[in-house]
């Protein structure tokens, strides 16, 4: 069974919506990542660490068009290029694949990704896809949590969790660190 990651970076009230700001924000404070916080490599770290384990992507449709074509031609993304990504889309059609990233199948159903989730490999990388992630952890898909916590409220946003009343998940802690910058790195297994 290859294990599912969800990473990103969330505000301290569980927001993970337009980091980096740009068109089509939701609320006043995109782009908060970038904004207002002091830039220390240590802090970003983990995501280089990650592509150790990364064998594929997963995103959501919003967030592969987003991802797709700024990340087929980003050196700091080379190494994604010829991963296998698998979108997650009712919608998407094949002809609206961004060409020249890799190999890349749609996935229609949260069926799907379970599937997927039960093939030979290594782990499967969400990034971005909050509205995806929610909806993998809601049907408890999502195996482990690769946070980058920021010392920011944004009180609006896409939250990284549900707010669904459902029986308790526990989580155990993998690993921490804290930086001067204020952000924390926090890596989680849901306890199954």
């Amino acid at each position: 069974m290859r294990d599912l990651v969800y990473t990103g970076f969330v505000s301290l009230d569980g927001v993970v919506d337009s980091p980096g700001g740009g068109p089509g924000e939701e609320h006043r404070s995109g782009g908060w990542v970038v904004k207002d916080i002091e830039f220390l490599p240590e802090a970003f770290s983990l995501k280089g660490e990650e592509l150790q384990d990364t064998t594929a992507l997963l995103f959501g449709r919003r967030s592969y068009e987003a991802f797709a074509p700024i990340w087929r031609d980003s050196e700091d993304h080379a190494a994604y290029k010829e991963l296998p990504k698998y979108v997650v889309s009712t919608t998407l059609s094949e002809d609206a694949l961004v060409e020249g990233w890799g190999p890349t199948t749609i996935l229609r159903s949260t069926e799907d990704v379970a599937e997927l989730k039960r093939s030979e490999g290594g782990a499967i990388f969400i990034h971005g896809s909050a509205e995806l992630a929610r909806r993998l952890s809601d049907a408890d898909l999502i195996d482990r949590y690769h946070l980058l916590l920021f010392p920011v409220l944004l009180g609006a946003g896409k939250s990284l969790f549900s707010r669904a009343d459902m029986d308790k998940r526990m989580l155990a802690l993998r690993e921490s660190a804290a930086y001067p910058n204020g952000i924390v790195k926090l890596i989680y297994d849901v306890v199954r």
